[in-house]
């Protein structure tokens, strides 16, 4: 007996622990205006259960290790059934080397974010179907994030899980639910993880692992060293920008790192940036502001 119950409290341990998600879901139903509030409080409560509760890899994560995420559903509309018209702004964050300091990973608001949703209904995963437009979205971001936290350790690290979202997109795909088509806007979920795997976007992942690994992860020991590795990752973007120009992988790469890049390069050892500016002021036009306050 005393065996049986070590035995349970190790597989208890190990299941808690083994969780790679540390996030937070927010349903904001501001904007619904309904006088019956319960089932956004429900739908919230069983969100953060089925994202935190989940073993999304078969891999060990300890309590430390879990990567700190959030998502954000903004609720634009309810039929006062069970159908939802929604966004949701997806983003992560790890910490970096020797340091107390978070630097985002993941930064995306994705607008197409229609689902049903019952009240109390049983929130299960399974990798093998398409079951409804809710958990196919919550779990095609969860194996994004975990993908772009392993690409950031490990060159082509995240392969697997963005192969698992590649097959959640697969799933979907046949229902011709907005977010998933080829035949759509070349910002959705489908173009994300597609051209995340294409060999035209190979620097992209590049940039992720030398920007974060050889980079912020050096800056305790040789911050000089750190910001021109940081540069020269960013430099690696503009292989890209050279045949598809404000591609949308490139542009989530700014909508996480922008305020990370003026922040590096406006204080400590100095390197040359004007050439840097300038390039940034070509990847990324939309953050110009930003980049007039890197001195």
């Amino acid at each position: 007996m005393r065996k049986f119950i070590l035995l349970s409290l190790v597989l208890a341990f190990n299941f808690v622990t083994g969780q790679e998600l540390n996030c937070t879901v927010t349903v904001n139903y501001d904007k619904v205006g309904a006088t019956n509030t319960q089932i956004f409080k429900s739908l919230e409560r069983s969100l953060n259960e089925f994202v935190n509760n989940t073993a999304w890899t078969d891999q060990t994560y300890k309590p430390n290790e879990k990567i700190n995420c959030s998502m954000f559903i903004t609720v634009n509309s309810f039929d006062g059934s069970n159908g939802f018209e929604a966004s949701i702004q997806v983003q992560s964050s790890r910490t970096i080397f020797n340091s107390t300091y978070s630097s985002p990973l993941v930064n995306i608001n994705d607008k197409d974010f229609s689902f049903s949703y019952v009240e109390f209904q049983n929130l299960s995963y399974n990798p093998n179907s398409f079951d409804s437009n809710l958990l196919s979205v919550i779990a095609f971001y969860c194996y994004y994030i975990i993908g772009t936290d392993a690409e950031s350790f490990e060159l082509n690290g995240g392969e697997p899980y963005y192969q698992q979202a590649v097959n959640i997109v697969n799933l979907a795909a046949p229902t011709s639910i907005k977010g998933w088509l080829q035949t759509e806007k070349k910002q959705n979920r489908y173009y994300l993880i597609n051209d995340l795997l294409s060999p035209t976007f190979k620097a992209y992942r590049d940039a992720i692992y030398t920007y974060h690994f050889d980079g912020l992860d050096t800056m305790e020991a040789d911050p000089k060293k750190a910001k021109e590795t940081i540069k020269s990752a960013i430099a690696t973007l503009n292989e890209i920008n050279i045949t598809r120009p404000n591609a949308y992988l490139t542009r989530t790469f700014f909508d996480a790192k922008a305020d990370e890049i003026v922040s590096i390069f406006s204080g400590g050892p100095s390197v040359p940036i004007s050439d840097l500016v300038d390039l940034l002021g070509k990847l990324s036009p939309t953050n110009s502001s930003k980049w007039t306050k890197i001195k």
